[in-house]
C-alpha cells in the first residue's frame, strides 16, 4: 500500500467512527499506537472532523450569540491544534529524510508533505459527506445529480493530491527535493503577539 492510500484509508476510518456517535463532543478512540504517525494521522483527522461539524453547528441561523462565541473559541483551539500536529507530521519526515544527500540541483516544494496531508485529510470529510448529499433519498434528484457530479470532481482530486504526495516523498528520498519546515507562528493565539490580548492598539 502506498503512503497516500494508507492515509486516505485512516482518514475514511476516522470520519465513519465519528459518525457513529456524531457529536463534536465525542472522546477521540484513536486505534493506533500511541505516537506513531498512524496514530498522529488518525488525531490529525479526528480535530479536522470535529471542526467540520463545529462550523457547521456555528452556521445555524438561530444560534445564540454566547453559544456561537463560545464555539468559535474552540475552533480557534482546534486550529491552533491542528497546526502543531501538522508541524509535528513534518518533524516526523525531516527526521526520517535527515541522512539523505541532497543534489545541488534539488528544489524546494510549495508546501511540506504535510500541510498536502492536510488536504488530504479535508478531502475525506468532502468525499464523505458530499456522497451523503448525493444519495439522500428526501433530496430532489436534481439535487443528487449536482452532488453526484462533484462527487466525481472530489473523487478524482483525491486521486491526484495522492499521486503527488507519494511523488513528493520519492522525490525528498532521492534528494531530488529538500523540505524545511517553517512554523505557523500564529499571532493571534499568542497573548505577546496579538495587541489585544497584551493591551495595545487594535
Amino acid at each position: 500500500m502506498s503512503f497516500s492510500a494508507n492515509c486516505n484509508h485512516i482518514f475514511d476510518r476516522c470520519v465513519a467512527d465519528y459518525h457513529k456517535c456524531n457529536s463534536v463532543d465525542a472522546q477521540i478512540e484513536n486505534p493506533f499506537e500511541e505516537r506513531t504517525l498512524d496514530w498522529f494521522l488518525y488525531a490529525k483527522n479526528w480535530i479536522d472532523t470535529v471542526q467540520w461539524h463545529l462550523e457547521d453547528i456555528i452556521r445555524e441561523p438561530s444560534i445564540d450569540p454566547v453559544e456561537a462565541l463560545a464555539i468559535k473559541r474552540r475552533i480557534d483551539k482546534s486550529n491552533q491544534d491542528r497546526t502543531d500536529l501538522v508541524e509535528l507530521i513534518d518533524s516526523y519526515f525531516m527526521e526520517r529524510y535527515s541522512g539523505v544527500k541532497v543534489s545541488e540541483r534539488a528544489t524546494i516544494n510549495t508546501e511540506t508533505p504535510a500541510w498536502a496531508i492536510d488536504r488530504l485529510s479535508i478531502l475525506a470529510l468532502k468525499i464523505y459527506h458530499m456522497r451523503a448529499e448525493a444519495t439522500r433519498e428526501e433530496a430532489e434528484p436534481s439535487h443528487r445529480e449536482a452532488c453526484h457530479n462533484k462527487l466525481k470532481t472530489l473523487l478524482t482530486q483525491r486521486e491526484d493530491l495522492s499521486s503527488a504526495i507519494d511523488n513528493l516523498l520519492g522525490e525528498i528520498e532521492r534528494g531530488e527535493k529538500y523540505m524545511r519546515v517553517y512554523k505557523q507562528m500564529k499571532m493571534y493565539n499568542d497573548p505577546s503577539l496579538n495587541p489585544v490580548l497584551y493591551g495595545g492598539k487594535r
